[in-house]
């Protein structure tokens, strides 16, 4: 069985983003030598190469989480946005009772929804009473969609700006891709000037990424399904860094299942640009086939994020010793905790 279980304080769970962002820890798992390191983010170019191609995923978090109450009792009432279907949004929703068609909700900032059904996976499909697009409104009236176990997914006005990667255009996620998050613009300079190369992915990270693993065997989970996008132009960066002998380093998960989904399309199995969903599960064992270096958060146990990091280290005990570690050394954990550089 791979390592993608185990107990963690709940004091180790961060609740607030280091100060800097890269004053984060930065955990460096060396999978040859079986070796690890303790150093601090802003270090990272120390780690890496000239000719190395740090690959980015360029998604934007949107306040996907409106708060407000059912206009007829005054009721509390929560939904997360999750996509639209013509001129209705799809929500995950929550309140008391079982509102029928036409019931209308007001958020805590003056949006008026009508429900107009439901999908048949129980989403709710709401109608705004405001003129504008989704992320024009989203904008207005939303929330930043903290997971729960950050405050209780209650966001804070500073969080609109730490629960998103400087690097963040193009709008699509209701969760951040968070080993992004260690980075400034500093840091991306520094590390250009020193000959590391930057390219870009987009994966709309959805809910489905915290979704813990139910079944006893793994390999007997339900993957979820994101959008995800390679162009051609960081298709060309990837070819050109293979033919210098520079390592394709991915920044997150997301950045792995985006760039290993698009090295297996078509009949060649070669690496080409991709727009569309994936539904690719990573776990042990598993090809790699683009990427050759990993930085990562340390991610809650039972899950496909996690499943995805041990199928990368391919070392369950250098695994573990790796959390022990970082548990022992009081690392901080998940969205708004440490980094782990897997080299």
């Amino acid at each position: 069985m791979p390592f993608f279980d185990y107990e963690l304080p709940e004091h180790l769970i961060a609740q607030y983003p280091a100060q800097r962002r890269d004053d984060s820890r930065l955990l460096v798992l060396r999978r040859r030598s079986e070796s690890i390191e303790h150093r601090i983010f802003r270090e990272l170019p120390e780690l890496l190469q000239a000719g190395d191609l740090l690959v980015l995923n360029d998604t934007k978090v949107i306040p996907a989480r409106l708060i407000g109450r059912r206009a007829d009792t005054g009721g509390r009432w929560e939904a997360l946005f999750l996509q639209t279907q013509g001129h209705l949004w799809e929500m995950l929703a929550k309140t008391g009772g079982h509102p029928g068609r036409g019931t209308r909700f007001i958020t805590d900032s003056g949006l008026t929804l009508i429900l107009q059904g439901r999908t048949p996976d129980h989403h709710w499909l709401m109608e705004p009473q405001e003129a504008g697009s989704p992320w024009e409104l989203l904008e207005r009236h939303g929330h930043v969609p903290l997971p729960p176990y950050i405050r209780q997914g209650r966001d804070e006005p500073a969080d609109r700006e730490r629960y998103q990667t400087v690097f963040a255009t193009q709008a699509g996620s209701v969760a951040a891709p968070t080993a992004g998050l260690h980075f400034t613009e500093e840091l991306l300079q520094t590390l250009t000037a020193a000959g590391v190369n930057l390219a870009r992915v987009t994966l709309h990270v959805g809910l489905g990424t915290f979704a813990p693993i139910k079944s006893q065997d793994p390999r007997q989970h339900t993957i979820h399904r994101e959008w995800c996008q390679v162009t051609a132009e960081t298709v060309a960066a990837i070819q050109a860094a293979r033919q210098r002998g520079g390592r394709v380093v991915a920044v997150g998960t997301t950045t792995v299942r985006t760039l290993e989904t698009a090295a297996r399309q078509g009949q060649t199995q070669l690496l080409a640009p991709f727009t569309g969903e994936t539904d690719l599960y990573i776990y042990p064992p598993f090809e790699f086939r683009i990427v050759d270096a990993l930085i990562t958060n340390f991610h809650l146990p039972r899950t496909t994020l996690l499943l995805l990091v041990s199928a990368f280290v391919n070392n369950d005990e250098l695994l573990k010793q790796a959390y022990e570690q970082a548990i022992a050394r009081e690392y901080r954990f998940y969205s708004y905790g440490d980094a782990m550089l897997i080299l």
